[in-house]
């Protein structure tokens, strides 16, 4: 199976579904961020982020690299915020969204179409300031994205990464909102390995997207392998409409690496 390739066809019919992370953001909220205002801009479901993450002056004069965070909202945001951005991402669909929010909107914004593994694209020291939304459970490894990012990033840059916390793969996602759930699966964790081929044929019929649940080893201890940083930590929860899925544990990490 190219999964690359599955996961671009869902994220596109996820754009013609209207998922919510690829409804491009609103007039308002891109107004608010030409003032400067970036609370919208998550890594995560629900947090903003710190804005003494972006480093001194925020994001304006930045050269940003979204990294495979399309569908018209992070990239788009900091272009207004004053920021040079690219957005790189693998669905076409995604990028479009991007395209038309800064169509509407008169921001220069570039999109490339790419796998985040790979950014070869991109000479090194390319950029000051890479974002990269919850997005690396829809490939199989992540020690290349944080190789690649650290080689794209001009030092004194910082890596600004959301991700999933590897527990949540441990139980059905149909189990989440029980009173109990119980363990079945060990991490790292790959649909690939816990699905039959039935169940990937099922999955892949419904135009669902392939996921795999990363060790905290790799999504952490990964970033500092490739030479980062880590300067700083939180943690966030689902959604509010999510129900109440993060009563064992908080779901969601992010981290700020900086090459130094």
């Amino acid at each position: 199976m190219d999964i690359a390739d599955h996961n671009r066809k869902a994220w596109n019919g996820y754009v013609d579904a209207g998922n919510k992370w690829t409804k491009p953001f609103s007039p308002a909220q891109i107004a608010s961020a030409r003032q400067g205002d970036l609370a919208d801009v998550v890594l995560t479901p629900n947090k903003s982020i710190p804005m003494a993450w972006y480093g001194e002056g925020g994001v304006a004069g930045k050269k940003l690299l979204c990294l495979a965070g399309g569908g018209g909202q992070q990239g788009p945001m900091f272009a207004a915020a004053g920021a040079r951005v690219t957005v790189y991402d693998m669905s076409d669909g995604q990028l479009g969204q991007d395209r038309a929010v800064a169509e509407r909107e008169g921001l220069e914004l570039e999109t490339i179409q790419g796998d985040m593994r790979d950014l070869g694209v991109f000479e090194d020291a390319s950029f000051d300031l890479i974002f990269h939304p919850c997005s690396n459970g829809f490939v199989p490894e992540i020690l290349s994205v944080w190789r690649e990012a650290y080689r794209v990033l001009r030092a004194g840059g910082a890596l600004l990464s959301g991700f999933v916390n590897p527990a949540i793969f441990t139980y059905d996602e149909e189990d989440a909102d029980k009173p109990e759930a119980m363990l079945r699966y060990k991490v790292p964790y790959s649909d690939l390995e816990v699905l039959s081929e039935e169940e990937l044929e099922a999955r892949a019929a419904k135009g669902r997207a392939l996921e795999f649940g990363h060790s905290l080893q790799d999504q952490i201890g990964g970033q500092t392998a490739a030479g980062f940083v880590i300067a700083d930590f939180f943690a966030d929860g689902w959604s509010p409409e999510a129900g109440e899925r993060d009563r064992w544990f908080e779901p969601f990490f992010a981290t700020r690496a900086l090459k130094l």
